[in-house]
This record gives structure tokens, sequence and C-alpha cells, in this order.
């Protein structure tokens, strides 16, 4: 017995910590030397192709001028250039300033739609009417730098990428909330992200708030479906083609800084990876070589982390209760430990007084939280795709 449990400690301890230390250092080592495909477009070349940009919106009064301002103040062609908005039964102000932009813009183009659908069936209706053979796909809170559409859109030279995604910054962040450890998470993500792409042409899901793809090969996710940047992402890859990050498409998010408002999105994003992985359970077979062992590695391996946390648990309770050893003891004490130090950041925020150290470990425990949560609302099915925007700092302000 000691034996046996021995052994899934050890292995759910090792498998914790491939998904969050050992695959980076890993990917560290594989990048090295190696370079981000060359084969692109020229700045400023002739045969640029025409990009439609897809936009699903609801209630985004606060941010959608700026969204729409910040798209067409670009570097690439005009000429070229379409943004396609369906305002997905918006009762603010967000159909009023679309349709005051769409006079100002000829290249805005607005549906409104007066029953609420969901983004993916949003971004499904709009894929419809697009003609380019470059899409991007978008979010209302992430604004473009003049040159963000260029460096995404100029790998589609290469006929062997399908799909580039951008590289989002958090500019703001403050001490009280966790927007710091959000901006800390998405760098790192970006920068893993872009090193799969490098090694195996396979990076691990597109921030659906940026990213292109080319229109032949753009598969829209089911209506019933909560996630569908990352569906498109693996679909992709299942077609043959790769997917790249790009870190010099640079674009800015304005990101939540409530915790309460970042549990709710990931529960409802670990639902929706979940219907993902059943979709592509196929590309986990090791004769998807590089795309499989990144998509083990990177996301399935994180998924289940908070199950594996609780087997950890359990096992090393049974380990101290067989008397195995003072090294599963001190593992139990850790293991204990280390949650009450989320009580001593709550205690002390309500003093007024920040750790950044303390906020790390409340942000991982609470996201593992929300992966668990969205783990079971997926074991008991999917009821709505219909969704409510994050609250943001423009709208705390």
């Amino acid at each position: 017995m000691v034996l046996a449990l021995s052994l899934i400690f050890w292995l759910s301890l090792l498998l914790v910590a491939h998904t969050y230390v050992l695959f980076p250092l890993l990917l560290d080592q594989l990048a090295q030397g190696r370079r981000q495909n060359a084969d692109i477009y020229a700045p400023g070349a002739a045969d640029l192709p025409a990009v439609d940009i897809l936009l699903a919106a609801h209630n985004e009064e606060s941010v959608i001028e700026e969204k729409v301002r910040s798209t067409f103040q670009t570097s690439y062609p005009l000429d070229r250039v379409r943004l396609l908005v369906g305002s997905d039964n918006s009762s603010d102000q967000t159909n009023s300033l679309l349709e005051k932009l769409s006079r100002q813009y000829p290249q805005l183009h607005f549906q409104a739609y007066h029953q609420r659908t969901g983004k993916p069936t949003v971004i499904e209706n709009l894929a419809r009417h697009a003609t380019a053979p470059v899409l991007v796909l978008t979010d209302a809170n992430v604004f473009f730098a003049s040159d963000t559409l260029y460096h995404l859109v100029k790998h589609f030279h290469n006929p062997a990428i399908g799909l580039v995604g951008g590289n989002i910054l958090n500019p703001e962040h403050r001490a009280e909330g966790i927007s710091g450890q959000e901006k800390a998470y998405l760098e790192r993500e970006n920068q893993i992200k872009f090193q799969e792409g490098v090694v195996w042409g396979a990076m691990m899901g597109a921030f659906g708030g940026c990213f292109a793809v080319r229109r032949s090969c753009y598969h829209p996710a089911p209506a019933a479906f909560l996630v569908d940047d990352f569906y498109i992402t693996l679909a992709v890859l299942r077609d043959g083609l790769q997917a790249i990050n790009e870190l010099e498409a640079v674009c800015y998010e304005d990101v939540s800084d409530r915790l309460k408002e970042e549990f709710r999105r990931k529960a409802r994003i670990s639902a929706g990876n979940f219907q993902n992985l059943r979709e592509f359970r196929s590309l986990l077979s090791p004769r998807y070589g590089g795309v499989a062992f990144a998509l083990w590695s990177h996301k399935v391996l994180r998924w289940y982390t908070p199950l594996l946390l609780l087997l950890l648990l359990a096992v090393t309770l049974g380990l101290v209760a067989l008397q195995a050893g003072w090294l599963y003891q001190l593992a139990l004490a850790g293991q204990l430990a280390l949650p009450l130090l989320l009580l001593a950041d709550v205690l002390l925020k309500r003093m007024g007084r920040h750790s950044r150290l303390l906020r790390f470990v409340t942000h991982f425990y609470s996201m593992n939280a929300a992966l668990l949560l969205g783990y079971w609302r997926y074991l008991r099915g999917i009821k709505t795709t219909v969704w409510q925007p994050t609250q943001r700092f423009q709208q705390a302000k």
C-alpha cells in the first residue's frame, strides 16, 4: 500500500511540476537558436491580402469608440480592411455609437441582433459575410497599435501557416487587485505560445482578443461551444497547418482587477476548454508529435491540476497515516499551510497592505478553483453560451 501511494504521490507531483515548471524550461532550451517564420510579406507590399476584422459586442459603450478608432488608425492599406461588428442585443449606447462611427468610417459594417445568441454564433454570422482571404478576430476591449494588422497578416505569405496570434499587453495594473498577477500570467503565456510556434508551429490556443486566421481554413466553433478561439486554433492544427504567435503584433487589453470577475471568466473558459478537449482528443495521439506534446504539457495537465492537487493531498494523508516517513509529513504540512496564505492575504488587504507574493498564491489557488468549477459545469452540461463582458478598469473608475 505504501509503495502504491508513494508512486501516485510522486507521479502527481511530477505532472504538476511538468506543466508549470519543467515544460517552460524545456521550451526555453528547444527554442534557443531557432527563428520565427521568415517567409513574410514585406511592409507596404503590393500584394498584401485583404482583411476582414470580426467583432462580437455586447454592452461595450465604454470601449467601442476607442476600439473602432484604434482599428482604423493603422499602417495597413485601408482599402484592404473591413471591420464587421455584430452587436449581440446590446441594451446600452453601443448600437448608437456604432451607427455614428459607421458614417465616419465606410469600412465599418454594423449589424444589430435583437436576441442574445452568444459570441460563437455572432462571429459565425459575421464570417458568412466575410470575403477577404484573412480574418482577424478581436474583442471590443483590445486596442490595436498602428502596425498590429501588418504583423498579424505578414506571415500568411507562407502557405504552411494557418493562424497567427497577437501579443496582448496589459498596460495598467494596481497593487490592491489581481491585475498585476494577470499581467505576469499573460506575459508568460505569450512567451510560451511564441516558443511553441517557433519549435513546432503549434501555438496552443490564440488569445481570443486578437488573432488572424486564413478564411480557407477557418472552422467556426459550434454554437454550443463556449471558447471559440481555442476551437479555431486546434482546428487549424488538425488540418495540418501551423499556428504561431507574433510578438510584434502588439495590442492592448484593459483587464479586470477584481478576483470575482476573473474567477467567473476563467470558470467559463474552463468549461469551454473541456468541450474542446472532447472534440480534439485525437490530437493527443503521439502521431501528432509536437502538437500532442504541447497540448498535453501546456493545456491538459494544467486543466487537471486541481484534481491532481486534491489527489496529492489525499495520498499524502494516507501516507502520513501509514507512517511512511518524515518527508510525507513535511509535504502534508506544506499542503495545509499554503492555503492559509490566502487568509493572510485577505487580512493584509483589509489593513490596506498588499503583498505581491501572497497575491500570487491567492491568484494560483483561486484560478485552480475556477478550473475545478468549470470542469464540474462541463460534466453537468453547458446550459448557455451567452456571456457578460468582464468589468474592467474603465467601468470601475
